[in-house]
């Protein structure tokens, strides 16, 4: 029953094929405002899944999520879809989570699970409203169609970079601390699921670089656009204060 169990997580910390459910569920659904939805439930359902079991993922487990996460990692790169980007990008992040468990010092904890699955989900939510906002103004969310954002909607392009750098797990930001706790807890364990891992890490930020070089440095594709307003930019600007302030908090789990 607990290899069952197991597998009913590894549907919502989607391990490949299993994450083709959630991909093609997220792909398909149209309104922005629900893909945030399912972005910041799917995971917790996993997570709830892991608590319930009391026990930590077997070795088994750990290999198929570093890999699931490597496979979507190199998918990414080839992307220039915003809302695919993100779908797989969350795929390749939640799946960690199952290692973050199983090398954790300690049995899993729903209040540092639940935690960090929505530290990794907070910045793909922030990405799917902004593709909404993209889809809205240019008919399109894609790499090159909405070229040339940082001249034409300077503070939706600033959004967006910081999304993306958050999605990619760099400092200061949730994500940031939880791969380099699970990489320094697996190090002596599994070193070879800690260099996947690491591996992952590069290719994410490889990818963002990607993504981001057809938003804000591609053609200006021209035309009347709305940037975002004063209040707009100010809350989400509190908002990304409030992620670091969380990945900072989060840094005790290095211990």
């Amino acid at each position: 029953m607990t290899s069952i169990g197991f597998l009913v997580a590894a549907v919502f910390l989607p391990l490949f094929p299993l994450s083709m459910l959630f991909n093609r569920l997220f792909a398909r659904l149209e309104n922005a405002w629900l893909r945030m939805v399912l972005l910041l439930l799917w995971p917790q359902l996993g997570v709830l899944t892991l608590v319930m079991l009391g026990e930590k993922p077997d070795t088994w487990l750990v290999w198929w999520a570093v890999a699931t996460s490597a496979l979507y990692a190199l998918r990414t790169l080839a992307l220039r879809d915003l809302r695919l980007w993100t779908g797989y990008m969350a795929t390749s992040a939640w799946s960690l989570l199952l290692p973050a468990a199983a090398f954790a010092p300690h049995a899993a904890n729903v209040d540092t699970l639940v935690l960090q699955a929505a530290g990794f989900s907070a910045p793909f939510i922030l990405l799917t409203w902004i593709s909404g906002r993209l889809d809205t103004e240019f008919g399109a969310a894609y790499a090159g169609v909405c070229g040339g954002l940082s001249g034409t909607v300077p503070r939706l392009s600033g959004l967006l970079t910081l999304a993306v750098l958050a999605a990619v797990a760099t400092p200061m930001v949730p994500g940031f601390f939880i791969l380099l706790a699970t990489t320094l807890h697996a190090l002596p364990v599994m070193p070879g699921s800690a260099l996947i891992i690491l591996t992952v890490w590069l290719l994410w930020a490889w990818s963002g670089v990607r993504i981001l070089r057809g938003f804000i440095v591609g053609t200006d594709r021209g035309g009347p656009v709305r940037d975002l307003g004063n209040a707009a930019t100010t809350f989400l600007g509190l908002t990304f204060v409030v992620l670091m302030l969380a990945g900072i908090q989060m840094s005790g789990d290095l211990r």
